[in-house]
């Protein structure tokens, strides 16, 4: 149940991510769901490298929403980088 929960949280937190993030989003749905995990993953691991969460820890939903945002702009720095702008 843990999995599916993990699943679940990382799409609700994605969709939040691309709701706050302006800009076009075209994204399915595992795409945002992935988009939520990796932010979590992020997010709980410089908590625990700060010394915000023990060892055992785990991100909070702000912090994993903080992640996924920044996961969010990584991706379409590195997606969009290679399209050119018409004249």
């Amino acid at each position: 149940m843990s999995v599916i929960g993990f699943i679940i949280t990382g799409l609700i937190v994605g969709l939040i991510a691309r709701a706050l993030k302006p800009g076009d989003d075209s994204m399915g749905i595992v795409k945002t769901a992935l988009l939520g995990i990796i932010g979590a993953l992020l997010a709980g691991w410089i908590g625990r490298a700060a010394g915000w969460y023990p060892e055992d820890g785990s991100a909070g939903f702000v912090a994993s929403t903080i992640g996924a945002i920044i996961v969010l702009y990584i991706y379409y720095a590195v997606t969009h980088r290679n399209r050119r702008i018409p004249h």
